[in-house]
C-alpha cells in the first residue's frame, strides 16, 4: 500500500507569474518554464517561506497524493487537478486500513487548514490568462509617457499608454501584465518579467481603441521600473499575460465597492472607476475610494480624482507628510468614516479591494475590527464570509 503524502502546488489560474516565490525559495524547489511556475516535490521541504510573500495566495495549494505530480506535468496545467480519491489498497487488515485512512485525513486537514483562497466575484467576467508567455510575448508600442507627480517631487510616477496595434489581448480591470526589460540579470539569464496592474478599462484607455495603460513608479534600483519610465513614444515593449483571475471588478450593478490603496496601488481602481463611468455614469453612492500618499503632489491622478462627483464615488485622501497637517493614513480615514464603512460592511452587496504597500494591511485590518466592534459585529467573521463569496480581495507588495 502506497503511503499518502502531502504535495505543495501552485494554482496556475491565480498565479500572476511575479516569481517572488522562486526568488524566495532557498532550496531551489520552485521553478518555471514559459507557461507555469511550479514546485518540485523532490526538493520541497515545506519550510513555508514562500507562502507569505505570494501576493495572490496561489501558492497556498496542496494535494494528498500517492505519487507526486512531476514538474513536467505541472508545466502543462491550465488549472489545478481536483483532489484524487486515494485507494486504501487490497489489504484486509482493518487496523491497517483505518490507520491509512486516518493518516490521509490528517494530511488533508493540515493541507487545507489555512483556507483563505482568493475567489473571483460571482458576477465578474471570465478572465483570459497567460495568453502571452516568456517564449511568445506580445509586442506593444508606446503611445505616451506622462509624469503624474509634480516635477519637483522626489516621487516619479508615470502614466504609460501602450498600443497593441489590433492584436488580441483581452484584459479585464484588476488584471496585470508582465513587462520584459531587455538585457540579462547577474546570473546571465534574461530578466524575469515584472508585473504591473493595468490602469485602464477593458475597452482601452480610449474607448474601443486597442491600447492599455500602466501606472509605474520609478524605483532607484529598479531595473524594470527605470526601463519603463524612460520609454519614449514609438518605443516597443514585450508583454506577457494577462495575469490574475480573482482581483476583478464585479459586473453586478448593485455591487458597492470599498477600494483602499496607496501610491501606484491606485492603478486597478482607476480601471474600475473608468469602467463604471462608461457603463453607468448615473450610478450613485456605489463606490468609495480611500487613497493614501505622502503629499498631494505625490498622489497619482490627484487632479482627475477631484473632478469625479462625490455622488458617483466618495473619495477620501490620506496624506502622511502634508505640510502643516497631522499625519494621516488610510486606516485613519476609515475610522473617520466609521458609520459609512460599518453600514457598507453589513450589506450583502459590499466588496472590499485593498491594493498597494503591504505595510498598510495590518492598519486597515485593525481599523476594520474597531469599526465592526463599535457597530456590534465581528470583523473576522464578516471578512471570512466576504472572502468565501468573492467579495474581499487583497493585492499588496
Amino acid at each position: 500500500m502506497a503511503e499518502p503524502q502531502k504535495q505543495h502546488l501552485i494554482d496556475p489560474e491565480i498565479c500572476i507569474r511575479c516569481y517572488t516565490c522562486e526568488m524566495t525559495c532557498t532550496v531551489g524547489a520552485i521553478t518555471h518554464d514559459d507557461n507555469n511556475v511550479v514546485v518540485d516535490a523532490d526538493k520541497c521541504g515545506f519550510c513555508m517561506d514562500c507562502i507569505s510573500v505570494c501576493p495572490t495566495g496561489s501558492i497556498d495549494e496542496w494535494r494528498i497524493v500517492e505519487t507526486p505530480y512531476s514538474v513536467e506535468e505541472q508545466f502543462a496545467w491550465e488549472d489545478l487537478p481536483e483532489q484524487a480519491e486515494l485507494q486504501s489498497g487490497a489489504d484486509d487488515n482493518d487496523a491497517v486500513l483505518e490507520a491509512h485512512d486516518a493518516a490521509m485525513a490528517a494530511l488533508l486537514a493540515e493541507a487545507h487548514k489555512g483556507g483563505g483562497k482568493a475567489i473571483a466575484p460571482a458576477s465578474a467576467a471570465k478572465p483570459s490568462i497567460n495568453l502571452y508567455t516568456l517564449a511568445k510575448p506580445i509586442v506593444a508600442t508606446v503611445q505616451g509617457n506622462y509624469r503624474l507627480t509634480a516635477q519637483d517631487s522626489d516621487t516619479d510616477v508615470r502614466h504609460i499608454i501602450l498600443d497593441l496595434g489590433g492584436q488580441v489581448f483581452p484584459v479585464l480591470e484588476g488584471q496585470s501584465v508582465g513587462i520584459l526589460a531587455p538585457g540579462a540579470a547577474a546570473d546571465g539569464n534574461p530578466h524575469l518579467p515584472r508585473l504591473y496592474s493595468v490602469s485602464s478599462p477593458r475597452d482601452g484607455e480610449r474607448p474601443n481603441y486597442s491600447n492599455l495603460s500602466l501606472t509605474v513608479k520609478r524605483e532607484e534600483q529598479g531595473i524594470c521600473s527605470n526601463y519603463i519610465c524612460d520609454l519614449e513614444k514609438g518605443d516597443t515593449v514585450n508583454l506577457t499575460g494577462p495575469f490574475g483571475a480573482t482581483f476583478l471588478l464585479p459586473s453586478d450593478p448593485k455591487a458597492k465597492l470599498l477600494m483602499i490603496c496607496t501610491g501606484t496601488g491606485s492603478a486597478p481602481f482607476r480601471g474600475f472607476t473608468m469602467r463604471r463611468q462608461r457603463e453607468n455614469a448615473g450610478q450613485k453612492h456605489a463606490m468609495t475610494l480611500v487613497f493614501g500618499a505622502r503629499k498631494p503632489e505625490e498622489l497619482p491622478y490627484f487632479g482627475p480624482l477631484n473632478k469625479i462627483p462625490d455622488s458617483f464615488m466618495k473619495t477620501l485622501f490620506a496624506f502622511s507628510r502634508k505640510d502643516d497637517a497631522p499625519k494621516q493614513y488610510v486606516q485613519d480615514q476609515l475610522r473617520c468614516e466609521k458609520d459609512h464603512v460599518a453600514k457598507l460592511l453589513q450589506g450583502p452587496d459590499a466588496y472590499i479591494y485593498i491594493c498597494g504597500l503591504k505595510a498598510m494591511e495590518q492598519g486597515v485590518d485593525e481599523a476594520m475590527a474597531d469599526i465592526a466592534r463599535g457597530a456590534g459585529f465581528d470583523w473576522a467573521e464578516v471578512r471570512e464570509e466576504m472572502r468565501k463569496s468573492g467579495r474581499y480581495h487583497v493585492e499588496t507588495y
